[in-house]
């Protein structure tokens, strides 16, 4: 890092210009954790904001009618995500999370057979897939931070699965439409294809939802854990063939959701504006902090989601640690890349004082 006084890089760290104007329910908010505790919790790219003011009125009446099932709430919620989506009903599948039909597919479909990621990527994936005793192939993120994905396809040539997250996680970058369509185009006809899609809101990606509908052993998941703050609340969907979804609900028993979280997910859906001026309002504070972190001599992925992360250009571990200290939170250290630190975009307050204390631990 070019040298830099401390009072150059706090006036650097100061959010002008790119700060995004916050609505009323956002204006002062602060993690959805207890506000008492202290703590900067920026580890599990969750919305600082939580779900809107009408998802909690609904999810307040779902639990108090928590005595029944209720199991209409459910089917309502896939009918509305179809209908918004342009997708026939039968092809969307509600679960508790996306992680739930990821674990559900890598079991049906990676048992004794490889598992091809990119490096790094969403960690459960391969975690999951060695669970069931397959082989992971980690295949190294192209030059642009994207999934490379004709080195995918060389990884292992009948592989069960093929996992692809965008925006991906940890780094918060795309890869390019025409790619994930080469993958699926090319992918052996017996492997499933899962496009992870929990971040698509904050970017200006084109969905793949279409992909799904289109091509057997395709599976598009979709989660509210992320920008419409529901990460407790445990609600996701899948987008797949009839037959794919019926597979994976066979492992789910048909068991379905809290009905606090269906209520609270069918409210969110109905916000017409809510994912525009959450994703505006991410972005903004995103920029800041990247911006801030650039013009201090730090190289920080060109992130398109709640998250991204920073060259630290030395092991992130003891950076991990002493920012925990200081009672800011960021992402576990991610082997691939064992000097980037992973960073969730806040409140403009919580990504100050991250700033603050990063500040304080690089240079101290």
């Amino acid at each position: 890092m070019p040298t830099l006084s401390r009072r150059r890089f706090v006036a650097a760290a100061t959010f002008t210009g790119l700060a995004p104007a916050l609505p009323a329910w956002a204006a002062g908010a602060t993690s959805a954790a207890p506000a008492d505790d202290g703590i900067i919790r920026l580890d599990y790219n969750e919305s600082p904001y939580g779900p809107c003011p009408a998802a909690l009125e609904a999810m307040l009446l779902g639990a108090r009618q928590s005595g029944h099932y209720f199991p209409e709430h459910e089917y309502r919620l896939a009918e509305l995500f179809a209908r918004q989506n342009q997708v026939a009903e039968d092809h969307v599948a509600v679960f508790c999370g996306s992680r739930s039909p990821l674990q559900y597919a890598l079991a049906r479909h990676a048992d004794q057979r490889g598992v091809v990621t990119a490096a790094p990527t969403y960690d459960s994936v391969a975690n999951g897939a060695r669970a069931v005793g397959a082989t992971v192939h980690e295949v190294p993120l192209d030059a642009r931070h994207a999934h490379d994905v004709r080195g995918m396809l060389a990884a292992d040539p009948q592989p069960g699965v093929l996992y692809l997250c965008n925006p991906n996680n940890p780094t918060g970058t795309l890869t390019p439409r025409a790619d994930i369509e080469h993958l699926v185009s090319h992918k052996p006809a017996g492997s499933l294809a899962i496009i992870d899609e929990a971040y698509i809101h904050f970017s200006d990606a084109p969905s793949c939802l279409d992909l799904a509908v289109s091509h057997d052993n395709v599976l598009v998941l979709r989660t509210f854990s992320k920008l419409y703050g529901m990460a407790g609340a445990r609600l996701g969907l899948a987008i797949g063939k009839p037959a794919l979804l019926a597979d994976l609900q066979r492992l789910n028993g048909y068991n379905f959701v809290p009905l606090a979280a269906a209520m609270g997910g069918i409210a969110s859906l109905q916000q017409e504006n809510l994912v525009s001026e959450r994703k505006r309002i991410n972005r903004g504070v995103l920029l800041s902090t990247t911006d801030t972190l650039r013009k201090a001599g730090y190289r920080c992925t060109d992130a398109q989601a709640n998250c991204f992360m920073v060259d630290l250009g030395r092991p992130a571990k003891a950076v991990i640690e002493a920012l925990a200290q200081r009672q800011v939170r960021v992402g576990r250290v991610f082997e691939a890349w064992p000097q980037w630190m992973r960073v969730s975009v806040g409140t403009p307050e919580q990504m100050q004082a991250f700033l603050k204390a990063f500040l304080e631990v690089m240079h101290g």
